[in-house]
C-alpha cells in the first residue's frame, strides 16, 4: 500500500480499485440488509398475524432512520472523511440487522424501532462512499466508478430475493438477518485493515488539501437549480426503485399465484439485467466525457433514457398477462432505471466536486421520502384495489415528472466551489 494512490502498486493494482470496491461491498451488503425483509415479511406477515397496511409500516419504517440522518452524514463525511463515517456506520447498522429477529418477537413496534435503527445506520453508505470516490478516484473515472457503486443496489438486491427465499423456505425467516448481519461485521474488518483516509484527488492543491474542514455553503448549495434538478431525478428514481425492492415478491406472489421462493427468484432477474446496464452505461458515459461531449448533455442523456423508458415499461406492465411477460418488462424497466447513475448520480462532482457528498446527502434525503411514503401507499393501494395498476401508474407519472424537470434544470457546468 505504499504506492501513489491513482498509480499501479507493485502488483500492478492501483490503490483506489481497492477501495472501490470495499465501497462497492458495503453497498451490496447494506441492500442485502436492508431488502431481506420484502421475502421474509411474507412468513413474518402469517406468523406474526399482519395485514398488509401493517406489512407496508415495517418496509417502509427503516426509511423514517434512514431519512434522519442523510444529510448529516453527508456533512460527517465531508468533515471528517469518509472512511472512519463508513466503518462505523456498517459496524452499527450490522448489529441492528442480527437484533432484528429478537425484536420482531418481542412486539411490532420492537421491530419498527429495530427497522429505524438499521436505517439510521444505512443513511451513510453513499454520502461516505462519494465522499471516498471524490477522495481516491480520477476525475476520467468517476461515471464508471459511481455507476459501480450505485449498482451494488441491484446486485446485492439479486443475491437477497432469491436467497432469502430460499433460506426462509428451508430454516425458517431469522436465519437471513443473522448471516447477513454478520457480512457485514467481516467487512468492517477488511475495512479497517485495508481502506485508509488519505486522498488522491489530483485536482485539489496542497491548500486545499489543507482546508479539509471549510465550512459547507448550505444556503447556496440550496438556491442552486441544479442541485434542485439532482435532488428531483434521485427523488423519481427512488420512487421507483423502492416500489420494486419492497413489493416485487409481493406482486409475483399475489397477482400470478408463485411459490414464495420463485416469488423472490422472479423479482431477482430485473435486478440483475440493472446491474449490467448500469456499468455499461457508465463505461458510455465517461466515454462520451472523454470525447468532448458537455457533461450537461451526457448527464441530460442518460437521465431521459433512465425516467422516460422506465416510466414507458411500467405503463405496459400494468398490462401484463403472465409472470413471464411481467419479468421481461420489469427487466426492461429497471434496466432504463439504471441509466440514472450515470445521470444525476455522478452529477455533483460536475457542478460542486468540493461537496459531492454534502449535495448526495441532500438529495437523498428528499430521494428517502419514497422509502417511507411510497412503500406505504403502494400496500394502501393494494389493500383498496386488490392489484398492483394504480401503484405503477403513480410511479410512471413521477418519473415523467422528474425527466421533464431534469431537463430544464440540469447543468454539467460548476455552479459552487
Amino acid at each position: 500500500m505504499s504506492s501513489e494512490p491513482g498509480q499501479p502498486g507493485r502488483d500492478g493494482w492501483p490503490r483506489y480499485y481497492t477501495v472501490v470496491l470495499l465501497l462497492f461491498a458495503a453497498v451490496f451488503i447494506s441492500y442485502l440488509d436492508r431488502t431481506n425483509i420484502s421475502v421474509a415479511a411474507i412468513a413474518m406477515k402469517d406468523e406474526l398475524g399482519w395485514t398488509e397496511t401493517d406489512k407496508g409500516l415495517v418496509l417502509s419504517s427503516f426509511f423514517i432512520g434512514y431519512l434522519l440522518l442523510m444529510a448529516v452524514s453527508g456533512a460527517l463525511a465531508n468533515r471528517y472523511g469518509g472512511w472512519l463515517v463508513l466503518g462505523i456506520a456498517v459496524l452499527w447498522w450490522s448489529i441492528w440487522t442480527m437484533l432484528t429477529p429478537p425484536a420482531a418477537m418481542v412486539s411490532l413496534a420492537a421491530l419498527l424501532a429495530a427497522r429505524i435503527a438499521l436505517g439510521l445506520g444505512e443513511a451513510a453508505v453513499f454520502p461516505a462512499s462519494i465522499n471516498m470516490i471524490g477522495r481516491w478516484v480520477p476525475l476520467e473515472r468517476r461515471s464508471r466508478a459511481t455507476a459501480l457503486l450505485v449498482s451494488a443496489i441491484s446486485l446485492g438486491t439479486v443475491f437477497s430475493l432469491p436467497v432469502t427465499g430460499w433460506l426462509v423456505r428451508d430454516y425458517g425467516w431469522h436465519l437471513p438477518f443473522y448471516l447477513f448481519g454478520a457480512l457485514g461485521v467481516v467487512w468492517c474488518v477488511a475495512w479497517f485493515a485495508l481502506a485508509r483516509n488519505g486522498r488522491a484527488d489530483v485536482e485539489a492543491p496542497a491548500q486545499e488539501r489543507a482546508d479539509e474542514r471549510r465550512a459547507i455553503p448550505w444556503g447556496r448549495l440550496l438556491a442552486t437549480p441544479a442541485v434542485w434538478a439532482i435532488i428531483v431525478a434521485h427523488f423519481s428514481n427512488n420512487w421507483a426503485l423502492y416500489l420494486t425492492i419492497a413489493w416485487l415478491p409481493s406482486y409475483f406472489k399475489t397477482t400470478f399465484g408463485v411459490s414464495l421462493a420463485n416469488a423472490g427468484l422472479l423479482s431477482a432477474a430485473p435486478w440483475l439485467v440493472s446491474f449490467i446496464c448500469a456499468n455499461l452505461a457508465g463505461a458510455w458515459a465517461d466515454r462520451m466525457l472523454k470525447a468532448g461531449r458537455s457533461a450537461g448533455f451526457v448527464r441530460r442523456l442518460m437521465q431521459t433514457i433512465a425516467l422516460v423508458g422506465g416510466a414507458v415499461f411500467l405503463l405496459l406492465l400494468t398490462r401484463a398477462p403472465t409472470a413471464t411477460v411481467a419479468v421481461v418488462l420489469l427487466c426492461f424497466s429497471t434496466g432504463a432505471y439504471a441509466f440514472c447513475m450515470s445521470g444525476f448520480a455522478p452529477n455533483c462532482f460536475d457542478i460542486a466536486p468540493k461537496h459531492a457528498d454534502v449535495i448526495w446527502g441532500i438529495s437523498n434525503t428528499a430521494a428517502t421520502l419514497p422509502g417511507v411514503v411510497g412503500v406505504y401507499i403502494t400496500g394502501w393501494l393494494v389493500d383498496r384495489t386488490g392489484t398492483f395498476v394504480a401503484p405503477f401508474l403513480l410511479t410512471a407519472g413521477i418519473s415523467l415528472f422528474g425527466a421533464v424537470f431534469y431537463l430544464v434544470f440540469a447543468s454539467g457546468e460548476r455552479q459552487v466551489d
